[in-house]
């Protein structure tokens, strides 16, 4: 009997091992299912479906993407009435070359010189001057007075304080190539000997980049105060290194100025030392990072085109319908709000505003129902923060930013997207793949403050080489400060 009752322990043990055993092994299936679905769900991102650039999906198979446009009923191609641009005849040319015939092409009879000419053919050939240093000496005489015998030396141009020197036109083409074409120093170097014969060192084009930086340092201060007073402020931020550390572009823009600021941060550390957004009064567009919200004094508005690409990875990923519906959402808000702008109406009406948002509110509650907490709650995250899932965070982020998100529905002024500020950013990742990164903090300053009157400059229409010609002149041209 008591043989039995031993061995009735020992099942009992062995059973209560196994269902203990049982458990872990479920536990860590259940961890790995949810390993393997998050992984998938990478493997299923790419740069239509998320913020990442397209250069990283080189590495994944090519696949036709959908396009978020609605499809235009226009045809391919220019459009009738569209007017063409072609190489046209100067009315003035600066050379006039005459071909006359020596004689008659019939009897080979010679024309004389007082010969007149009955009609005249003409063809235009539009070239470059012939490339070439030009080397100016500056004499100053010294001549002595008959009167009193005072020796009086003629005075040199303002801008010649060395005995020999580069004059201005090069200069200008040295920060042109450099901060408009983002022509590396060798290569610029290289530019410059092959058209000119002229071995300028790195370190002179350093030189001249660092002089006109600094000449333009009170302009883009000027650029920041007009962009604090700005009503629709555009924001967006881009990593890159400098002396192979990581760092962050910052840009805040309208349609008519540009500021481009380095920093260390990313986040709030940056846009109070850039010195724009804690001043800005009206509405910041941008991508919903948390920093920008700690700017309570100014409003907010979020880039729907980032919401499409993220609902495009929901609805592709997550197979949750309510997705697609949102997108369709947003798209014709956005077909509404162009349809009333081009007939001359300055807002939607109120019926279809209300009609808006009531198809955004059950389309919110079905997302957050789609996407419910686990049984046990969220997950705790490294920081701390409960780890929710990507669809959960963008229903949560349509519920509590309704305002941010339809602001392009309550005012006109604000655009659908923040594509702006990514267009100008983008100048910076040509920089990268054409120069590479930043060798010094001083470098990238010098680059930011350039490129921030550069791009002023071209967005109000005017002369980027013109501009850059002020430079190195007495008066630096101005661009209009005037907040739009």
């Amino acid at each position: 009997m008591n043989d039995l009752f031993k061995q009735v322990e020992r099942l009992q043990r062995e059973n209560q091992e196994l269902r203990e055993m049982v458990r872990e092994l479920t536990e860590k299936l259940t961890a790995a299912e949810q390993k393997v679905q998050e992984l998938t769900k990478q493997l299923g991102e790419d740069s239509h479906n998320s913020h990442w650039p397209p250069s990283r999906d080189k590495s994944r198979e090519k696949r036709r993407t959908r396009s978020l446009r609605v499809a235009s009923e226009k045809a391919a191609g220019g459009q009738k009435g569209h007017k063409g641009h072609t190489l046209e005849m100067k009315e003035s040319p600066d050379v006039t070359v005459t071909h006359r015939p020596h004689a008659c092409s019939c009897c080979q009879q010679p024309f004389s010189e007082t010969d007149r000419a009955v009609a005249v053919d003409k063809r235009q050939v539009h070239d470059l001057p012939p490339m070439q240093l030009v080397v100016t000496e500056h004499q100053a005489e010294t001549l002595i007075c008959r009167h009193c015998q005072h020796w009086s030396q003629g005075a040199f141009p303002a801008d010649v304080v060395a005995p020999v020197q580069y004059g201005p036109r090069l200069q200008q083409l040295a920060v042109y190539l450099k901060n408009e074409q983002y022509i590396p120093y060798d290569r610029s170097r290289q530019f410059l000997a092959d058209l000119f014969d002229l071995d300028l060192s790195v370190g002179t084009l350093q030189n001249i980049i660092s002089r006109a930086a600094k000449r333009l340092d009170p302009i883009v201060e000027h650029i920041k105060t007009a962009l604090s007073g700005s009503p629709v402020l555009h924001c967006d931020e881009s990593g890159f290194y400098i002396a192979g550390a990581r760092h962050w572009l910052h840009v805040a823009a309208t349609q008519q100025l540009t500021c481009y600021f380095p920093h260390r941060n990313r986040g709030s550390q940056a846009t109070q030392a850039m010195g724009i957004l804690p001043n800005f009064r009206g509405r910041a567009i941008h991508d919903s990072l948390s920093s920008y919200y700690q700017y309570p004094d100014c409003d907010h508005g979020l880039c729907n085109v980032h919401h499409l690409r993220e609902l495009t990875a929901v609805a592709e990923n997550d197979q949750q319908p309510w997705a697609i519906r949102f997108m369709r959402l947003l798209l014709c808000a956005k077909g509404l709000v162009e349809k009333a702008r081009m007939a001359g109406e300055t807002a939607l009406s109120p019926q279809k505003v209300a009609q808006i948002e009531r198809v955004y509110n059950r389309l919110v509650a079905s997302a957050l129902d789609a996407n419910p907490p686990p049984p046990g709650g969220w997950p705790q995250g490294q920081r701390g923060r409960p780890k929710k899932s990507k669809p959960r965070n963008l229903a949560e982020r349509f519920d509590l930013r309704r305002t941010e998100v339809l602001a392009f529905v309550y005012d006109f002024r604000v655009p659908f997207d923040n594509n702006l500020a990514e267009r100008d950013i983008r100048m910076l990742k040509v920089q990268q793949k054409i120069s590479g990164c930043f060798r010094t903090q001083d470098g990238a300053a010098e680059f930011c403050t350039i490129r921030s009157y550069l791009s002023t400059i071209r967005k109000q229409g005017l002369s980027v080489w013109a501009a850059l010609g002020s430079l190195f002149s007495a008066d630096i041209f101005i661009p209009e400060l005037t907040p739009v």
